[in-house]
């Protein structure tokens, strides 16, 4: 099992490139389920988990080819054809790696009539039923019933009747599967307090391109006019949000100052909002953002939140990062109730933290120190090599097939700024 080594101390300068984001190219992916015409998407990034819901995709009948990408280019792009679905079958094999997996409920159901999709797995954060993702797809039509381990949704009729649906708290993957199973519904569906997340805007811009009618993109209501069918699309997977505010992180935490190509600073108002109230320097241009960070940073209070609040996905870096401030702060987790996994390894590292539920207490110390840490799920592998970056001597990070899942040859991009970071096996 492969290992990364991080050896401290550097502080990291230079041009970073941000790739496509990891949880928009799962949500756009199960769109060319909708559809028997080609669907091509652009900038989606070399990511185990694109690769595993690729081969989800092939089980139920879609083909997939990459095109034109040199293996040393970040980024790729792919066409999904799904003229015909020989399965509706999403079997537990391949569901329990990857959470994402549930997505392919709603299309697979407003295509075929009918889906029969295992419940899902993914990192271990905490508990995160599909209650609201059955609910949502009921009002729209589908009749549930849940076996072994599975759930077996149909429409009567072979076709979903639309409706209408309130969230009573938001979810994003519930959002994302109701969205797309009412494109193809008989009439309309209201979606009320729907996600807002950049990535639901994402998916909602890509369905339209693929002719659904859908109304109030980015807003909490979404009003979706039901069509017979969907057609073929190129696409453009949006940058990842997270990846860029991880890497804004690794610069304040180093003292460095890059500056993040292709990304959108319109989607990171929150991480971006707390980085300035920790000091460090955030400038914006039309599709960069450059961060720097000149004297130790300062304590800060913080609550994940829906969008546009700040994401729960930050929150591991946010907390490597505030570990070398000067004060302390006080992290808030409101999304995941497990969601602190890191904290004992950080705490191999001389991190001060305490936990109190979902509060956590991070005192700044005056400096980190390598250790031998392992990761437990993506953004807790990611708050490591944060603390690594900046720790003195030498930090082994293990079970790294976490980062594979959402960062993008990160070693490469890293290095590439003047991090001493390697990737090793254990042979």
């Amino acid at each position: 099992m492969d290992r990364i080594l991080i050896r401290g101390g550097h502080r990291l300068t230079g041009r970073l490139p941000i790739s496509g984001a990891k949880n928009a190219a799962l949500t756009l992916m199960p769109c060319a389920l909708l559809t028997d015409e080609p669907l091509t998407l652009r900038n989606l990034p070399r990511l185990a988990d694109v690769d595993g819901f690729g081969h989800l995709l092939n089980q139920l009948g879609a083909s997939t080819a990459i095109e034109g990408t040199r293996p040393e280019d970040f980024g790729r792009v792919m066409t999904i054809r799904a003229g015909k679905l020989t399965s509706t079958e999403a079997p537990y094999d391949i569901v329990r790696k990857m959470r994402a997996s549930i997505l392919v409920l709603g299309p697979v159901l407003a295509r075929a009539g009918e889906a029969r999709v295992s419940l899902p797995g993914g990192c271990a954060i905490g508990n995160r039923p599909i209650d609201l993702h059955l609910k949502a797809l009921e009002a729209i039509g589908a009749e549930l019933e849940m076996a072994s381990g599975y759930v077996k949704a149909t429409a009567p009729g072979g076709r979903l009747s639309g409706g209408r649906y309130r969230f009573p708290v938001v979810s994003v993957g519930a959002t994302e599967n109701v969205v797309m199973a009412a494109v193809l519904a008989r009439g309309p569906s209201v979606i009320e307090n729907a996600a807002r997340e950049p990535e639901i805007v994402d998916l909602c811009r890509c369905l339209v391109a693929m002719g659904a009618r859908i109304e109030g993109i980015g807003t909490d209501r979404l009003e979706i006019e039901g069509v017979d069918r969907l057609h073929g699309a190129t696409y453009a997977v949006m940058p990842d949000r997270i990846e860029a505010g991880s890497y804004a992180c690794a610069a304040a935490i180093t003292g460095g100052d890059l500056e993040l190509v292709n990304v959108d600073a319109q989607d990171m108002g929150a991480t971006l909002s707390a980085l300035r109230d920790a000091g460090v320097t955030v400038e914006t241009g039309k599709d960069t953002i450059r961060v720097a960070a000149a004297d130790r940073l300062g304590p800060i209070n913080l609550s994940t939140a829906p969008f546009p609040g700040f994401a729960t996905d930050m929150q591991a870096q946010f907390m490597a990062m505030l570990c070398l401030a000067d004060g302390a702060s006080v992290l808030t987790e409101t999304i995941f109730e497990n969601r602190y996994m890191h904290v004992p390894e950080l705490a191999r590292m001389g991190a001060d933290i305490l936990v109190q539920g979902r509060t956590a207490v991070v005192r700044g110390v005056p400096k980190l120190t390598g250790a031998q840490v392992m990761a437990t799920d993506l953004r807790a592998s990611m708050s490591l090599i944060l603390a690594g970056l900046a720790a003195e001597g030498e930090t082994q990070v293990s079970r790294v097939y976490h980062l594979d899942r959402g960062y993008e040859r990160l070693e490469e991009k890293l290095s590439a700024v003047g991090a001493d970071i390697e990737r090793v096996g254990d042979g």
